[in-house]
């Protein structure tokens, strides 16, 4: 029987898990290349030797996802694998037609093909797009599992931008192994929080590796997703935010619909920022397409620091980058603070730099700052943008506190977004029963 070439779609983070838990050992299938898109600086690598395994001594080549057509003709591929995560069903197809006009099979892997089984009770955390409140929601849910007693450790979705061997497996104590790991801002909006509220996290590129060393001290696992991708460890009990502000999106995007349609529970999150018309879409939506889950209503409780007063004040308000970008949303945790704190919000597109500058015409993020720091020269356009733009206050929305990156010369306050579960409604404690 021919070996089948496969090349795997990704953007550094479900392509290599799915290669490790479905291809590295197939002796019948051949990785001849991975392409990459959505996140800066992870093309022209290559996967190393070290993670590939043994039959790829040479380890495997990382291309830009332009080359894909070329690289279906010249490597006589036979099966292109999507493997990234928060895109339009209408998008994925179209990549889809991409692959077969030039001759290739399209495929789609499966959660029973891709999770990995826990020795301990798992929960997780995912979502139907990037910017719903995944990063509050693990915050509770871990705090609500130390309260009964359990030893909880977080699994973070990846985000492996660096050297990917160095990164095979991170185990995140303290705010030190940030700083160990050479971590972007992204990282640390994602461990930052955990790490403060004495959780310990786990990251990587190897999760069957993390799973065996992440479940040897803990009671409970609580998968940290990311963007709108399914979990990588098969959960006890799983759980899907969707937004309200952002309705009918629950069922037009890529694997965002699949989580909706597998959720044990469904958290239906910013309520207090949501129309009546907005909730009714979604509980309607979620009694058609998934009548057996529980439905939970919470509000995004947002929060400044040090009660500082934005009244008539001129901001600069900083999200998060991701959210912003291909989550699509206009609005975070700063920038809610500074409408209800009766602050003007200055757009900071007239002092935008470099690629920054690049992303505000990429994307309509509106008139906020996304915090794209993937690399030192992106934390340095980003200090420099704050540091021209005439305001009087920088409003921080990211998860992480920015001025333990970049040096913020202006005044800055810090605010926050917490889950707060609507008074009648099922109760964290009543939907973790099934690992209790």
């Amino acid at each position: 029987m021919a070996t089948r070439r496969v090349l795997i779609m990704g953007a550094a983070g479900r392509d290599f898990h799915n290669f490790n838990t479905v291809f590295r050992n197939d002796i019948g299938t051949e990785v001849v290349a991975f392409t990459a898109t959505q996140i800066p600086y992870i093309d022209d690598r290559r996967y190393p030797a070290s993670l590939a395994g043994p039959n790829y001594p040479d380890g495997i080549q990382i291309f830009d996802e332009s080359e894909l057509p070329r690289l279906i003709r010249e490597r006589d591929v036979d099966d292109v694998v999507f493997a990234y995560s928060d895109v339009r069903h209408e998008y994925v197809m179209s990549k889809g037609s991409e692959v077969m006009a030039a001759g290739a099979n399209f495929l789609l892997l499966g959660p029973d093909a891709t999770m990995l089984d826990a020795k301990i009770p798992v929960v997780a955390v995912t979502a139907v797009r990037t910017g719903v409140g995944k990063s509050q929601t693990t915050r509770a849910i871990a705090g609500a599992l130390k309260e009964l007693g359990k030893r909880v450790v977080a699994v973070r979705h990846p985000m492996p931008y660096g050297d990917l061997e160095a990164q095979r497996v991170q185990r995140y104590a303290t705010l030190e192994d940030l700083d160990r790991y050479d971590c972007t801002i992204e990282e640390r909006e994602e461990y930052e929080p955990h790490i403060m509220s004495g959780t310990i996290i786990y990251a990587g590129v190897d999760y069957g590796e993390i799973l065996q060393q992440a479940q040897a001290e803990a009671d409970v696992l609580l998968w940290d997703g990311g963007n709108n991708d399914l979990p990588f460890y098969r959960p006890t009990v799983h759980i899907a935010l969707v937004d309200p502000l952002r309705a009918g999106h629950e069922l037009r995007y890529h694997p965002g619909e699949t989580n909706l349609r597998m959720a044990d529970v469904v958290i239906v999150n910013k309520m207090d920022s949501a129309q009546p018309d907005q909730v009714a879409q979604l509980d309607e939506t979620i009694a058609r397409v998934n009548p057996g889950a529980t439905v939970v209503h919470a509000n995004s409780t947002v929060s400044v620091d040090d009660g500082v007063s934005l009244q008539g004040k001129r901001v600069l308000v900083v999200e998060d980058g991701p959210t912003l970008t291909h989550g699509e949303m206009k609005i975070g945790a700063g920038v809610v603070a500074a409408q209800r704190g009766g602050a003007e919000i200055v757009d900071p597109r007239p002092w935008a730099v470099g690629t920054i500058e690049e992303t505000f015409r990429k994307y309509d993020v509106g008139a906020v700052l996304p915090a794209m720091g993937y690399s030192e020269g992106q934390l340095a356009e980003m200090e420099k943008i704050i540091d021209a733009a005439d305001v009087d206050l920088v409003v921080i929305g990211t998860p992480i506190d920015l001025r333990r990156v970049i040096d913020i010369r202006k005044p800055a306050v810090r605010v926050r977004y917490d889950l707060d579960i609507i008074d009648g409604e099922p109760t964290l404690q009543d939907i973790l029963k099934p690992v209790l």
